[in-house]
């Protein structure tokens, strides 16, 4: 079969990204996911949780669990600045925080440019990743965010809200 060039590009479809780097690699998430970007804030910590979760944040009268994505992929604490960030997204229809080093861009990527993951890629399980995008010379680590937790820790985090939020209520 003859396929035009325009026939290719209609089945080629651009996915807007926003970008954020953790340690010194550079990550995205895809932009329908993402519900605001927020400056670092206060993190109320919560006992009995796993390792990587910091803890939840009120944010407008809604409890929101935030995780701490160096320690979800098992990287160096580093170090916290002006430039980090709370992203917060939806994962299965749920919001959470997501701690990164900092937000980068938002930017469009043909879905063409995102190839499979790697086997493993600066020490992150794969099974987090969608794939890796390429633009010119960058290399963007492409999350599955549905993946990010597993439904056990997503079943934990939807309990620890929702005690969190009664809590809140309670006190008003």
């Amino acid at each position: 079969m003859h396929m035009t060039l325009t026939d290719k590009n209609k089945n080629e479809t651009e996915v807007q990204m926003v970008a954020f780097m953790l340690e010194k690699e550079e990550f995205a998430v895809n932009i329908l996911q993402v519900r605001e970007v927020l400056k670092m804030t206060q993190v109320t910590p919560l006992p009995q949780s796993a390792h990587f979760i910091e803890g939840v944040i009120n944010l407008r009268g809604e409890v929101i669990p935030v995780v701490d994505l160096r320690k979800r992929f098992e990287l160096d604490p580093g170090e916290r600045g002006e430039q980090t960030r709370i992203i917060i997204v939806e994962i299965r229809e749920s919001k959470v925080g997501l701690i990164v080093d900092s937000v980068t861009e938002v930017l469009r990527l043909s879905s063409a440019a995102i190839q499979p993951p790697p086997s493993r890629v600066a020490g992150t399980r794969t099974d987090y990743l969608k794939g890796v995008g390429k633009i010119d010379e960058r290399l963007l680590i492409v999350l599955n965010l549905d993946k990010i937790l597993t439904t056990e820790e997503k079943i934990l985090m939807d309990e620890i809200t929702l005690s969190e939020q009664e809590r809140i209520e309670a006190q008003a």
